[in-house]
């Protein structure tokens, strides 16, 4: 059974930082792309940044890059979001996303996702 458990998030002020985990387990992470994706309130899911098996690939969506860095320990089937220079419009829940395609159709998990709230 596939498990992702999100922690780290928090109350923050603008400019603050956070480092978000994801503890994986149930696949073969360390063969597997991984994702970090956000719900914001009043807002639907949004792709933020992907990694990809070793770590040496990563993309951002725009409004984040230079601000979060994604990364992975394999060793320790961990997924991280460096979240830096955090800005009122970061305030959602923020969950990792394993994606698997099974028969042509794609099926994504996510654990209970973790708060990060960004105010003063």
């Amino acid at each position: 059974e596939v498990q992702l458990v999100e922690s780290g998030g928090g109350l923050v002020q603008p400019g603050g930082s956070l480092r978000l985990s994801c503890a994986a387990s149930g696949f073969h992470f360390s063969n597997s792309r991984m994702n970090w994706v956000r719900r914001a309130p009043g807002k639907g899911l949004e792709w933020i940044a992907s990694i990809d098996e070793s770590g040496g690939i990563t993309e951002y969506i725009n409004s984040v890059k230079g601000r979060f860095t994604i990364s992975r320990d394999n060793a320790k089937n961990t997924l991280y979001l460096q979240l830096n220079s955090l800005l009122t419009e970061d305030t959602a829940t923020y969950y990792c996303q394993y994606s698997v395609e099974v028969n042509l159709r794609r099926l994504d998990y996510r654990g209970q996702g973790t708060q990060v709230t960004v105010s003063s």
